[in-house]
């Protein structure tokens, strides 16, 4: 009968604790969920990053290129176009005092037409033939033919000076053709410029959402590297570490400028070197299903600031939120813990010295403790936005693709 009553009492207190257990879980899974945007959220939007600077370097490359011709053609043009000004004005000048002048030759030209009819009807008329009219018709006669002269002068001298505005006028059309296309050009080049630097900016606010994106991404890569390194399950060379960091210093301390950007940038040749052995074991289960791999496992290079990154781990999205994470061997739980940049994770030893990483995980299943032994397909918590998996065997990196069926 104690037995019993020990029994219940037991059994209260389990429940109990588990409720309490069951609170804490919950309280801490709505915590976790405002935490930080997870791996996949961060890569997804470097690529899409990634593009539109790429694409925005693109069109300012262009405009670069017609600013650059544009300059040298209004460099070229200034002597010619400043001369063009001057020689305008003048011609103006000479075209208003020769259109005057016109005015005056056509005003002669009328007088001395009408002059000449004048002189023409008078002579017409019959005169009786004494000496008095005589002489007054030989004058009359000298006096139409000066008026006739006199015409022709006045025609010619239209002429001429007709000739001379029109080709004024062609002049000053050409002149002021190309004067005004130079203005024209100035213009552009003045609006290019603006849209360069409007381009310029939002290029460089692009680049300092895309570069906090890209540190943190290595961040969460470091802080998963001295996990394990506490751990003594991988060795950090210091001195190669020095080197990358080094590199992304100089990287992600570089500016963008318009000057700079026809120039191509050099890969960072110089990168934490990683060991990687290949996966000679048996096959097993994937620690979430079903998933889709958003980050392989492997080396690339980062698009814009042309560094080498290694992914020591893989990134699988789950197809829904809360799915739960299991072990993918038989083991022993060495490492069960929240982190401030990784959220939650757990590493398991299995036997040949190899180890399983599960990080990013939304939770930690209440009895997974340090010191835990597991079954294969235990699960050790839930992941809602996406699993870093991780796989090392004796200070070597496996890429964790192989361990699966």
């Amino acid at each position: 009968m104690i037995k019993i009553f020990f029994a219940l009492v037991f059994f209260m207190l389990s429940l109990s604790a588990n409720v309490n257990i069951d609170k804490k879980i919950n309280k801490a899974s709505s915590k976790i969920k405002n935490f930080s945007k997870s791996y996949s959220s961060i890569n997804k939007k470097m690529s899409l990053n990634a593009k539109a600077i790429l694409k925005q370097k693109e069109a300012i490359l262009k405009q670069q290129k017609y600013l650059t011709e544009t300059k040298v053609q209004l460099k070229q043009k200034e002597k010619t176009y400043k001369l063009d000004n001057k020689k305008l004005i003048k011609l103006k000048k000479e075209q208003k005092k020769l259109k005057k002048n016109q005015n005056k030759i056509e005003q002669d030209l009328v007088f001395t037409i009408a002059k000449s009819a004048s002189i023409s009807i008078i002579l017409e008329e019959n005169y009786s033939k004494n000496e008095d009219s005589i002489i007054e018709i030989e004058i009359l006669q000298a006096m139409l033919k000066k008026t006739i002269k006199q015409v022709e002068n006045l025609n010619k001298t239209f002429y001429k000076n007709s000739k001379t505005i029109e080709s004024i006028n062609k002049n000053t059309n050409t002149l002021e053709i190309t004067i005004s296309l130079i203005d024209e050009k100035r213009k552009k080049l003045i609006s290019v410029q603006n849209k360069n630097k409007k381009a310029l900016k939002k290029l460089q606010s692009s680049e300092n959402k895309y570069k906090k994106s890209l540190k943190k991404l290595i961040k969460k890569q470091d802080a998963l590297k001295q996990t394990l390194a506490k751990l003594k399950i991988i060795k950090i060379d210091k001195i190669k570490k020095a080197k990358e960091d080094k590199v992304r210093k100089k990287a992600f301390t570089t500016k963008i400028d318009d000057k700079d950007l026809p120039k191509v940038r050099k890969t960072g040749s110089s990168y934490r070197a990683v060991k990687t052995k290949k996966y000679r074991g048996e096959k097993t289960i994937t620690p979430i299903y079903p998933y889709t791999i958003t980050k392989e496992y492997g080396t690339y290079t980062d698009p814009i600031y042309g560094i080498k990154i290694f992914n020591e781990s893989i990134s699988m999205k789950p197809k829904s939120k809360n799915t739960k994470v299991k072990t993918v061997f038989n083991g022993k739980v060495i490492y069960a813990d929240k982190t401030a940049i990784l959220n939650n994770i757990v590493i398991i030893e299995h036997k040949n010295g190899l180890h399983t990483i599960y990080a990013n995980l939304s939770q930690i299943s209440p009895n997974i403790k340090k010191g835990k032994k597991i079954k294969k397909g235990y699960t050790i918590g839930r992941v809602n936005e996406e699993l870093i998996f991780e796989v090392t065997q004796k200070s070597f990196h496996v890429n964790p693709i192989r361990l699966f069926k």
